[in-house]
């Protein structure tokens, strides 16, 4: 069979936050798949940067790596204007960076340490949507999808910080999908619990409170944990055309854990 044409992005330029790894790397190589032929990947570290272009690249494909810190307002900017140059535009824009977290019930949480829990979930993904938003206005259309988690439809103890950090990406996500759908750009959010394969799941289960907790929650997907490339197909789905009256819309996707 044929594929869709309308998941064709050959004539689409697509920025992916956090592209190095995880989420990010796995939808890099499905927007290569679906014949993507510019895009840009950031990140903060070189060498794992240099490596997941190589992972993905073909003669067809022009990847690029940009190393910045995108939780500095500066850095976002110039990483949003340098891969608008490179790409010559931003069709597409995927937050999905993420920061080392462990689940801890608050008052093991040291207060100093609960800023930056809400800083390094959630600034990156605000700031680089904040940056690209101009050359989506420019352009008259743009898809942005960002990743957040269902911590922040279904309270869990141990993720009182991570909740509260995804709530801002969703609440922000929501109200911009309101502002931009004139300016034919479209905002929506997928909100992951475990993902195999990634830091992150590592990270739960790896301490025993966490551990446990998560543990029983592995038990309710009865259709499996989500994979990397689950999120990635979504997103593609998310950014084409077939989504094109899709705005505003908070997805979970988690293989049954919740329905919320």
């Amino acid at each position: 069979m044929a594929l869709d044409t309308r998941l064709d992005f050959t004539d689409r330029s697509v920025v992916i936050a956090g592209g190095t790894s995880g989420v990010g790397l796995a939808t890099a190589a499905a927007f290569v798949g679906a014949g993507c032929r510019r895009l840009v990947l950031i990140g903060r570290n070189q060498e794992r940067g240099k490596a997941a272009v190589d992972s993905i690249r073909t003669p067809d494909a022009q990847v690029e790596f940009l190393s910045a810190d995108l939780n500095e307002p500066e850095a976002a900017q110039q990483a949003a204007d340098e891969a608008a140059r490179l790409l010559g535009g931003i069709d597409v824009l995927v937050n999905s960076t993420v920061a080392p977290y462990q689940p801890m019930l608050l008052h093991d949480i040291p207060l100093e340490q609960l800023r930056a829990v809400l800083v390094e979930q959630a600034v990156g993904s605000l700031l680089m949507t904040r940056a690209v938003l101009p050359v989506m206005r420019a352009a008259g259309h743009g898809s942005i999808i960002s990743i957040a988690s269902d911590a922040v439809k279904v309270p869990t103890p141990g993720e009182t910080g991570i909740g509260a950090a995804m709530a801002a990406i969703v609440t922000f996500c929501r109200t911009l999908a309101l502002e931009a759908k004139n300016d034919g750009i479209r905002v929506n959010v997928l909100t992951p619990s475990l993902i195999v394969d990634t830091a992150s799941y590592d990270r739960a289960m790896s301490q025993e409170f966490s551990k446990k907790i998560f543990d029983r929650i592995v038990r309710r997907a009865g259709l499996r944990l989500t994979e990397p490339d689950d999120l990635a197909g979504t997103i593609l789905f998310l950014a084409s055309p077939l989504a094109q009256r899709i705005t505003g819309q908070v997805i979970s996707v988690n293989g049954g854990i919740s329905v919320a």
